[in-house]
């Protein structure tokens, strides 16, 4: 919920983002987004790239991810950064779930 100082999850619904995964939207404002993304086994975020910088944290499960052409396993504990405008994507290995910030907003999930 935009600009708001407590959010809780088990209130925000779920929404389709690919075959196999969902998001939520949690705390934001116009600089700074916190999503949570569930993947089922064999769940792929595909190849893409946008302006934003971007973190995910690996709360659960296992990843193979790209990230400028360079592929590694990632696993619950683990996290990643993706500069503006680097290509990179995910195939999900073993179920699970990420957390994933981006600066600023992603005005395109709201």
């Amino acid at each position: 919920m935009k600009g708001a100082n407590f959010v809780f999850g088990q209130t925000i619904e779920a929404e389709g983002a690919g075959e196999g995964v969902t998001r939520k939207v949690l705390a934001y404002n116009d600089d700074l987004m916190l999503c949570e993304l569930h993947f089922e086994k064999g769940a792929v975020g595909s190849l893409h790239s946008h302006p934003h910088q971007q973190i995910s944290y690996i709360v659960s499960g296992s990843f193979e991810f790209e990230i400028g052409g360079v592929k590694k396993v990632v696993k619950a504990g683990d996290s990643l950064y993706k500069e503006p405008n680097v290509v990179h994507g995910a195939v999900c290995l073993e179920a699970g779930v990420l957390l994933d910030f981006f600066t600023p907003m992603r005005a395109d999930f709201v």
